[in-house]
């Protein structure tokens, strides 16, 4: 194992340190608990958004701290759930009044733990509302779940549902435009190559060197099957196919198409994937009106990529349009 490490056990925290320096303008760090706040919090007469879940997919959830995003992320250790007096803290802080929704992927430590936290959270008076994803298609229970897991479709919510609360919505109001994105929206991964958990020492799993595994999770959970090698415009298809099925994905449709890499692949191939993702849009009469394009959501250095289509309306597309200023997104400010 070859990683720009200095001790597998300091990894989180060292990471967390870093990132504060290096983003002090947008985002304060607290340690022991570990969680990342926006830099202005309390943002008075604004719902608070808290996210969070284990560390290794950066930038989720610290990146999208910021305007039109996260109000506070809770990394818990790599591929593990934050704990709850790591979320509870953080939802304290983030609480102006208006109330916190938490965004939780849909793994059973995750529901758990935010759970727990949320439950303290409402002794201390907050009002709370939780909105759980689970956008991923590929599988209905995984080595962490039970339903369909919460993978890359989490970073179009948070922006969505954050650009609501930025505009003074409500709580209700941000609840349901969270709920209205995780029901229009759905991904599903595929990876070429594993990653390696810094405190395991080896790979996740293993692939023969023509084989990769379709419908791969984020923590390199088993997907549907695994499948020969074979070229980019091919394995667009297998991932396309499901996605658009399960949304139901009809001509005249209004979409925006991610692709996102897992860590390792290079840009110029999530390029290669997303032309031909496109064109499977077009061939369906389908409108792409708006994208997204990197590494947004990855496992380690997973290689591998995963395709992610959402079903816009005018006011989903007005407040993915909105200004937002995190250390991973920003555009409008």
């Amino acid at each position: 194992m070859k990683k720009l490490i200095n001790n597998p056990r300091s990894v989180v925290a060292e990471s967390l340190e870093g990132f504060g320096l290096a983003h002090h303008d947008l985002v304060q760090i607290h340690l022991d608990p570990d969680y990342v706040l926006r830099r202005d919090v309390p943002v008075q007469g604004k719902v608070g958004l808290v996210s969070g879940g284990g560390s290794g997919h950066e930038p989720l959830h610290s990146g999208y701290v910021g305007q039109g995003m996260l109000t506070a992320a809770v990394p818990g250790a790599v591929f593990t759930s934050p704990t709850p007096d790591q979320i509870l803290p953080a939802i304290v802080k983030s609480d102006s009044g208006s109330g916190v929704l938490l965004v939780v992927k849909n793994y059973t430590g995750d529901i758990l733990n935010f759970e727990t936290a949320a439950e303290l959270a409402g002794v201390e008076g907050i009002d709370i509302r939780t909105v759980v994803v689970n956008d991923d298609v590929a599988v209905e229970d995984s080595t962490y779940t039970a339903g369909r897991r919460g993978v890359a479709g989490t970073v179009l919510l948070e922006r969505i549902a954050g650009g609501a609360a930025d505009r003074g919505d409500v709580l209700a109001k941000v609840a349901e435009i969270a709920e209205r994105v995780n029901a229009n929206v759905r991904s599903m991964g595929v990876a070429l190559a594993p990653c390696t958990v810094p405190h395991a020492g080896e790979p996740s799993f293993t692939l023969a060197e023509d084989e990769i595994e379709m419908g791969v999770g984020i923590h390199g959970e088993p997907g549907r099957h695994r499948v020969p090698m074979t070229t980019a415009d091919s394995i667009t298809d297998q991932l396309m196919e499901p996605v658009l099925s399960d949304l139901g994905v009809a001509s005249g449709d209004r979409v925006l198409l991610f692709v996102n890499g897992m860590g390792g692949t290079p840009l110029s191939e999530l390029y290669i994937v997303y032309r031909r993702a496109a064109q499977i849009l077009a061939d369906r009469g389908a409108r792409v009106e708006r994208s997204l394009v990197g590494n947004y959501i990855t496992a380690l250095e997973m290689e591998g990529a995963s395709v992610t289509v959402l079903r816009l309306d005018d006011e989903l597309t007005d407040l993915w349009d909105s200004p937002v200023n995190t250390p991973a997104l920003r555009w409008g400010v």
